[in-house]
């Protein structure tokens, strides 16, 4: 019998007081009966369009099917037909706005909770199941990846499964790039992302860490000295962007991807790790996306008083709805039609507050958005001992100032196509690097585009 509630299954959470003191995982995911509870929500539409909702295409009323039954290591096997990362997406996958948002069932009420049941379906995989080596037949053929974040391992995973031997080049000491650096441990823990990795090489991807091509190679000699046929470029968009107003020199002057990146990468909340970080006592995180909640959870965690400023109004906040309501819970003070004027330091050069205007929302700009104006004589002053700045970043210029022929944009994205092809043959690129920073899983929509491409570059050159 179909369960006919209008809501999910609540996931369980640690208690927002508790959870604000530490770094461990946020939500606590669904029992077997839960899941199976939740999965008889699904209706098995003819026509699912739950699945074109899904930018890598998992099969989501087939998994969800057996997910019903208590076949849950089937129903594992059924999502990574298509998805090489399952235990990332379930937690950090916008659902909401993608598979979720197309989902029958939320028309009269809550859509099936499909990342839910995928996080399920990984957890229980990984705690019950077995990686077993596929008997992939090796066609002969080598590609390179550079970058080891969502899009790059994607396209390796899939290439692999085709047959192609892959090397990735990541820069980093470890695999995983903004699943391991940018993204917290209590929304997505690191013992995930590289179990995650040990599966794709299980499947014969080769990582090659400490490896900054640009530097140490260039895209140029993995394919006329390396013996590389393609290249897919996925080196996300790591170059912080700030507001240029006085005092962004100070000392206690982040940016939310160095801040994030000594907490996540290099371990700054834990003490038995000697990462150079300050704890500060009052913070103020400038942005309104997921990276800004990221940041200020994180800052919140190390025991300061935390604000979001944010120019625009709560409906115009870019983070998910789960982000912002997590962080409202732990206590983070959100200061809305906010911007700042001004960084104010003391005599010795430290941050100790940070000047704001009031705004206003006027009429839509180009992104659709109503532009934020500011109100006259509407200065006001927030006492702080640090600011993060998460205004979004944009792609590394090293591989386009080393690759001759690969055409950037203004933006100094890659061009590319729909399917990752880039002006210099044989080289392929998707993800933050084309597309600016953007989600997880529509980077791993863009690794899954290029294999497929790739292939058929390959089979046709010979």
């Amino acid at each position: 019998m179909p369960n006919m509630s209008l809501v999910k299954n609540p996931m369980p959470e640690q208690a927002p007081d508790v959870r604000n003191k530490n770094f461990d995982e946020v939500a606590l995911g669904y029992t077997p009966e839960t899941a199976i509870e939740e999965a008889k929500r699904c209706l098995n539409c003819k026509k699912p369009l739950c699945v074109a909702g899904c930018p890598v295409n998992v099969k989501i009323p087939e998994f969800i099917s057996l997910v019903a039954q208590g076949r849950f290591e089937e129903a594992y096997l059924k999502i990574r037909e298509t998805s090489s990362l399952p235990a990332v997406c379930g937690r950090v996958c916008p659902q909401e706005r993608q598979c979720e948002s197309k989902c029958i069932r939320g028309i009269k009420g809550e859509a099936v909770a499909i990342g839910r049941l995928e996080r399920f379906c990984a957890d229980y995989h990984m705690a019950h199941g077995e990686d077993v080596r596929p008997g992939i037949v090796k066609n002969g053929h080598k590609v390179a990846v550079v970058g080891a974040g969502p899009a790059g391992l994607t396209c390796a995973g899939d290439l692999a499964r085709l047959g192609y031997d892959v090397t990735v080049f990541e820069a980093f000491h470890v695999a995983g790039g903004v699943l391991i650096y940018g993204i917290p441990e209590f929304r997505l823990p690191k013992d995930i992302v590289r179990r995650e990795i040990e599966s794709l090489e299980n499947l014969g991807v080769s990582i090659e860490t400490n490896t900054v091509v640009g530097k140490a190679i260039s895209v140029d000699e993995l394919m006329c000295e390396e013996g590389f046929e393609a290249v897919f470029i996925g080196t996300g968009a790591g170059l912080p962007s700030f507001m240029n107003i006085p005092g962004e020199g100070l000392i206690g002057v982040y940016s939310a991807n160095e801040f994030l990146t000594r907490i996540n990468l290099m371990k700054a909340y834990r003490d038995d790790y000697a990462t150079p970080i300050k704890h500060h006592n009052s913070v103020a995180v400038i942005g309104g996306g997921n990276v800004a909640m990221d940041a200020a959870r994180c800052a919140k965690r190390l025991g300061a008083n935390v604000y979001i400023v944010y120019r625009r109004g709560r409906e115009e906040l870019p983070a998910r709805a789960e982000e912002i309501h997590h962080a409202e819970e732990e206590g983070i003070i959100f200061k809305l039609l906010s911007n700042p004027k001004e960084i104010i330091g003391d005599e010795n050069g430290n941050v100790k507050a940070i000047k704001c205007v009031e705004m206003d929302l006027g009429e839509p700009d180009a992104s659709g958005r109503r532009r934020p104006v500011e109100k006259s004589d509407s200065d006001f002053i927030i006492e702080v001992d640090s600011v993060i700045m998460a205004l979004g970043t944009s792609p590394n210029p090293l591989i386009k100032n080393t690759t001759e022929g690969l055409v950037v944009n203004d933006r100094g994205c890659i061009v590319a196509n729909e399917t990752g092809k880039t002006s210099k043959d044989g080289v392929y690129a998707g993800g933050d690097a084309v597309t600016g920073a953007a989600t997880v899983i529509l980077a791993m929509g863009a690794g899954k585009q290029a294999a497929a491409a790739i292939d058929e570059y390959i089979k046709n050159k010979n």
